[in-house]
């Protein structure tokens, strides 16, 4: 679960920042020693992005990706595994804690997924009134009250970080030889099958759809229902499938794809938006008119371009090569006519700020590089490259950019086959 806190990546660059080039440029070139460090200094700021691009240009991405994910260790993940968003009052929040297990299996990183993992078991856990656990699914926020006492601020699930767990211990288990992972795994599966997806009558039958959370929570009337996009993750549907064949998790992938256009369609740019509304009456995908979950793209639906292409690039799913076909065009015509794509756009297809986010730029790069390879790789130089410094994007702490930054630099074509079928 996400709020508007996250700190986006502004043009011109700020003073600290260009002294951070600076230095990460010395770091990466050598060719600046401590007596001379007079000589090596740059006088505009233009210099300054120059020097950062050419150092940051020369890492192959593999040594990127363990180059940021040593430093994102360092900066926001504690001894013990709690993962701390700096950026909005020291709190842990559930999705933090899945998304560094799913970067420390892809990193191949044993030590920091069980540590991830052992934090979020013992410090999120929801539990009944009596202090018994409730389910197997995570509490998304973590923090200090107002007695000053650490512990669960909001005891609401956030499926998407409960998905990205899930699917971080399938992934563990089957690269590390972990059957406990697998077992934990399914637990989990079971509860989010109860409590996070919906079966929705139709004239067709029936058609069930996967919630943000308890039903409870995004339930504002009888018949309508709050979704979250960047929530449907059908690839991980798939792998679900595998190991839980108790439940018919292969159902949510039309549902999904189905709910991506129709929510799409709400956009005059064609767009996926941050939320929308879904009508169990008439099966209508309709706008949000809650000012705190609304339809405009924003930071939240940037990553349905990252979840459609690793359909795409782990299962060869034809749908979502074509939904990225489709939707993709109006921000790449953006880009080539400005050289800039803002972070809100509203349902009229207008700008509703005027600055960039790398978290978009990131999740874009990830789905370019499947349908249009030119653009994608515009943007990993002129955005991406620019906006790293010290093994981080934008700054020390930005938390959300750090990880939708890496996970779309990361090759997902790359992921082992074995990972991906149903050896455990």
């Amino acid at each position: 679960m996400t709020d508007f806190t996250y700190l986006v990546y502004r043009l011109p660059l700020t003073s600290m920042r260009m002294i951070a080039c600076l230095l990460l440029t010395v770091a990466l070139s050598g060719c600046v020693d401590s007596s001379s460090t007079d000589a090596a200094v740059l006088e505009t700021s233009s210099e300054f992005e120059t020097a950062t691009a050419t150092a940051a240009a020369s890492l192959d991405t593999a040594d990127w990706l363990q180059q940021s994910w040593q430093t994102y260790r360092q900066q926001f993940i504690q001894a013990d595994g709690r993962v701390i968003d700096w950026e909005a009052r020291d709190r842990s929040i559930s999705e933090g804690q899945a998304y560094a297990m799913l970067r420390a299996v892809l990193i191949d990183d044993p030590e920091i997924f069980a540590l991830t993992l052992e934090w979020a078991e013992n410090n999120l856990q929801r539990r009944q009134p009596d202090g018994s656990p409730s389910d197997r699914l995570w509490a998304w926020k973590w923090g200090q009250d107002a007695e000053g006492n650490w512990d669960v601020l909001d005891p609401t699930f956030a499926s998407d970080a409960d998905l990205d767990a899930i699917t971080a211990l399938i992934l563990a288990a089957r690269r590390w030889n972990r059957p406990d992972y697998l077992e934990l795994a399914r637990a989990k599966l079971a509860d989010l099958w109860e409590l996070s997806t919906v079966a929705i009558a139709t004239d067709e039958g029936e058609t069930r759809y996967f919630l943000p959370g308890p039903q409870e929570a995004f339930q504002p009337s009888a018949n309508r229902f709050y979704i979250n996009p960047s929530y449907l993750a059908p690839y991980a549907f798939r792998l679900f499938a595998q190991v839980d064949s108790t439940h018919d998790w292969l159902a949510l992938i039309d549902s999904s794809y189905q709910l991506l256009e129709d929510a799409a369609q709400l956009s005059t740019a064609s767009l996926p938006g941050d939320w929308v509304v879904l009508d169990t009456e008439t099966g209508a995908i309709l706008p949000s008119t809650n000012p705190a979950l609304t339809s405009v793209y924003s930071f939240d639906a940037y990553r349905v371009w990252w979840r459609v292409a690793i359909d795409a690039a782990w299962f060869d799913e034809p749908r979502a090569k074509q939904y990225l076909q489709t939707h993709l065009p109006p921000l790449v015509e953006m880009w080539r006519s400005q050289q800039a794509i803002p972070a809100r756009i509203d349902l009229a297809g207008q700008p509703l700020v005027d600055y960039e986010s790398t978290s978009q730029y990131a999740m874009l790069y990830a789905a370019l590089q499947i349908v249009n390879p030119d653009v994608a790789q515009q943007i990993r130089q002129q955005r991406l490259v620019p906006a790293y410094a010290n093994g981080l994007w934008d700054t020390d702490s930005a938390y959300y950019v750090q990880n939708l930054a890496w996970f779309g630099l990361f090759p997902a074509h790359q992921v082992a086959a074995e990972w991906l079928q149903p050896t455990l």
